[in-house]
């Protein structure tokens, strides 16, 4: 018997509903680390922040790793026992977190937490898809939903931490994953979605090679300050290992009879176009760096005051996942919406360029947060409905994995570690601009250390408006680049005129509605991993 569900045939609808927005309320978020709690861990293992940075990207990395083969894994088993056990190895490796002291541990269990998580998610958003029928209002609502939840689950790793310890939290998330699998083994029906299908035909080796690519990218991206980039040999070395192992992943998937990753779609006018604004994306949100170095570093938050400046991002998330799902239910273009998106990235840059002073107040910024909410919640929309317009169902699956890498890690992770390398030339830079007006006569042994402070925190602030500066050039060229491209509409109307005075249109029509009818359903399920 098969069954399409995820649900006993008596369990009422809402109820069902309920516990699917549960399961993802709780899965979404579930991470190796949380970055609201991240100089806890630091001050709670005595390990340094770059190996929990690593582990951060590790999530991604398996997530990727697990798309090109979830829905094989999807087919293989039956519902229930699948989600079952895949919530008791999420809890099992939550708490294993929540119980070590080894940095490297938190590495591998991030790793597989997020392949497993992959797994969970995907069962979750074909219901979701059915109950909502339209690919881009359903993006609107599942990225607003996850979006929130990421913002109010750091904030609160915070808030428990401080009232208890970093460890808590992590039993929590386990606890949670151990009641959401009874609940769930109670509830799912135990029947497979469809034709049962083997695993042997998944390629292990393709995996581990995609896997050690981006582990010694992220491991680049995360000890490349720490190390001083190529003058460490490990940063050298770990660079030469990302490009052999993806060299050698390449060549596999060119002599395998079913490749685990496929690079057709990346040859697509729109995924070309798509992965460059992902790009650009990156470029913006890898400013959060900066952003934690003035809150925490300049102005002397603490970790909770800065936890809850992402808070503020929420209506703007918010107010981007309504407006989304008006746009898609209109079926307006992208172009003005994708345009808006980055023009609120460059607000929030604008504001940060011009504000970024010591006497900065809290109420400073609710404006700035509002527009990076707006901008980061119809971007991750907007962009990633485009880049997966139109494509094959195999292809799209077999190289998902590599569009989600790129979106979530490698734009981000680059553009972070590019800020971090300028944050830091700048600095000394400044500082040495400044001294030029430091002398015995303005500067007393009784003012000195005062006087070194101001200076510190002068020049931490002219390094960061600088980088602004250069983004902000640099979205100029964006929104010119947004405001030009075709964004998929026909260039040559009248050859649509003469298929429909020939009698092919209505045909054509039909043909291609019976066959998104068949394969959208999954297609989309696939679009919106995070």
């Amino acid at each position: 018997m098969y069954n399409k569900g995820l649900y006993n045939d008596w369990v009422p609808k809402p109820v069902q509903l309920l516990l699917i927005v549960l399961l993802l309320a709780v899965v979404m978020p579930l991470g190796g680390v949380y970055t609201g709690n991240i100089s806890y861990l630091v001050n709670g293992t005595g390990a340094m922040t770059e190996y929990f940075m690593w582990a951060n990207y590790a999530t991604t990395i398996g997530m990727g790793a697990c798309m090109p083969i979830v829905l094989r894994m999807k087919m293989r088993f039956k519902v229930r026992d699948k989600m079952t056990v895949l919530l008791v190895l999420l809890g099992i490796l939550s708490y294993i977190n929540g119980t070590t002291m080894q940095p490297m541990v938190f590495v591998f269990t991030a790793l597989f937490i997020g392949f497993l998580k992959m797994m969970v998610t995907i069962e979750l958003f074909l219901p979701l898809m059915m109950m909502i029928g339209n690919r881009g209002m359903f993006y609107g609502l599942f990225y607003t939903f996850v979006l929130v939840m990421n913002q109010v689950v750091a904030y609160y790793a915070v808030v428990v931490s401080i009232n208890y310890n970093w460890q808590h939290f992590y039993v929590i998330a386990a606890v949670l994953c151990f009641i959401l699998a009874l609940i769930h083994w109670i509830f799912m029906h135990d029947k497979y979605f469809a034709l049962k299908v083997p695993l042997h035909y998944i390629d292990w080796m393709s995996i581990m090679l995609f896997v050690s690519t981006f582990m010694f990218s992220a491991y680049v991206f995360s000890f490349g300050k720490q190390q001083d980039w190529w003058n460490s040999r490990n940063i050298i070395n770990s660079s030469m290992a990302a490009f052999v192992s993806f060299a050698l992943l390449v060549i596999r998937q060119f002599t395998l009879k079913r490749p685990y990753l496929s690079f057709k779609i990346f040859t697509k006018n729109n995924v070309q176009h798509g992965l460059f604004m992902l790009l650009w994306l990156g470029m913006f949100l890898g400013t959060t760096s900066l952003q934690n170095i003035f809150a925490v570093g300049v102005l002397g938050y603490d970790q909770l005051t800065n936890a809850g400046l992402n808070m503020l991002m929420i209506p703007g998330i918010i107010l981007a996942g309504v407006l989304a799902v008006f746009w898609f239910k209109k079926e307006i273009p992208l172009k003005m919406y994708i345009f808006s998106g980055f023009s609120a990235m460059m607000g929030y840059a604008l504001i940060m360029y011009f504000s970024m002073v010591l006497e900065f107040n809290y109420e400073n910024w609710y404006l700035p947060m509002f527009l990076k909410g707006y901008g980061m919640g119809s971007l991750f929309i907007s962009v990633w409905f485009y880049t997966l317009d139109k494509l094959e169902l195999d292809n799209m699956l077999a190289a998902i994995g590599l569009v989600l890498v790129w979106r979530t890690f490698l734009a981000v992770g680059f553009f972070s570690a590019l800020y971090s390398w300028f944050q830091y030339r700048f600095q000394v830079t400044a500082v040495g601009d400044l001294a030029v007006y430091i002398d015995g006569m303005t500067v007393t042994p009784q003012t000195l250390a005062a006087n070194m402070k101001l200076l510190q925190l002068n020049a931490i602030i002219i390094s960061g408006k600088k980088i602004f500066g250069y983004i902000i050039l640099t979205g100029f060229g964006v929104l010119l680049y947004v405001m030009t491209h075709h964004f998929g509409r026909e260039r040559f109307q009248y050859l649509r005129f003469i298929r429909v005075l020939g009698g092919k249109s209505v045909i054509a029509r039909r043909r291609l509605r019976e066959r998104k009818k068949i394969i959208e359903e999954i297609k989309d399920a696939a679009g919106p991993a995070i």
